[in-house]
């Protein structure tokens, strides 16, 4: 293999005759004798190391070319092992995008998830990207991130089997249906049968700040990890997001095909039944239904500690109830 060095995205020539030569400013290059790659040669013409030519081909608003390239590269790079060359240039990527303004594209969000797919899931560079691609694809919105690239970046870690991450980003996302289908392969498989109803419950109620990184709620393989530590990590949920249809969705979906959960409503778990009346009950916004409803259903409700403060927080978006100093309802919920 090929001898990387790391700080100037270059390869040097080894005996196996494959020879790579890259720079910051001009991402990558390779040649293979008797077999060149059109498109990288192509890259060295238009990138030239050290001459700045890359920058005045940046300038010239010809972003689109020169980021087809460097995700050309990047791909190659992940083709062959070289993690951090092509993480590099998956970076430079995004710095395109940012530079240039682009608006956000199902094509560009789409190339961004398959960078993101090939970096190794344990290197910081990772999360380095997806934060970054994340903060783009929000167009300066202020929002956690463009839903389609949620989706995505969710079915790529739900592929892996990090369920937890997983679920973050299928909240933020519109994708309710890919959200149960993958909490219920998460219940059964790291999950006790006494657990069915918290996985779902969890998705639909709990909030909790989104500057925790949800993957360290839970250490991966981790079976019968206490449910109510090892999501709170994680994001607002549907309702929390007010995302009402996504979480009835969710909801339905789950109970649907979890193999433990009997046909309902009603349900043979009360968890389930609080849950299904609270959708209902987010239609007519009544607070007396909500108040009540919480007050019917506390002896499941204590199973976790954390819902009456999820339950604030939707008492707050739904139901009129105003913001208190207090994150629970103290007596209203006991």
């Amino acid at each position: 293999m090929p001898r990387l060095c790391r700080t100037r995205l270059a390869l040097l020539p080894s005996a196996s005759g494959l020879w790579w030569a890259g720079h910051p400013f001009c991402p990558v290059v390779c040649v293979v004798p008797g077999r060149p790659l059109a498109a990288l040669c192509s890259l060295r013409n238009v990138l030239k190391v050290g001459s700045g030519a890359g920058w005045r081909y940046m300038s010239q608003s010809k972003h689109a070319e020169a980021r087809e390239l460097m995700c050309s590269g990047a791909l190659l790079f992940f083709s062959h092992g070289q993690q951090n060359s092509a993480s590099d240039l998956s970076m430079l990527v995004l710095e395109s995008l940012e530079k240039a303004e682009v608006e956000v594209a199902d094509e560009l969000l789409e190339s961004l998830a398959k960078l993101f797919s090939l970096m190794d899931p344990n290197s910081p560079e990772r999360v380095a990207f997806v934060s970054r691609a994340l903060k783009w694809s929000s167009g300066g919105s202020g929002k956690l991130g463009h839903p389609r690239l949620h989706q995505l970046l969710a079915l790529t870690l739900w592929k892996e089997q990090n369920y937890c991450e997983s679920r973050y980003h299928f909240l933020h996302s519109s994708d309710g249906e890919g959200c149960a289908n993958m909490l219920v392969e998460y219940a059964t498989s790291r999950g006790f049968r006494s657990e069915v109803d918290m996985f779902v419950a969890q998705a639909v109620l709990q909030y909790v700040p989104f500057a925790v990184p949800p993957w360290l709620a839970w250490p991966p393989g981790a079976r019968g990890w206490p449910l109510s530590r090892a999501l709170s990590g994680l994001s607002r949920t549907f309702l929390c997001l007010k995302n009402k249809s996504s979480a009835s969705v969710v909801f339905t979906t789950y109970t649907q095909k979890h193999p433990s959960i009997e046909s309902g409503p009603p349900f043979v778990q009360p968890l389930l039944n609080f849950i299904w009346f609270l959708l209902l009950a987010v239609d007519g916004g009544k607070l007396t239904v909500f108040t009540v409803l919480c007050e019917q259903y506390q002896p499941s409700l204590r199973r976790d500690p954390m819902y009456n403060e999820y339950l604030d927080r939707i008492g707050q978006l739904f139901f009129g109830v105003p913001p208190k100093q207090t994150s629970s309802y103290g007596g209203l919920l006991g």
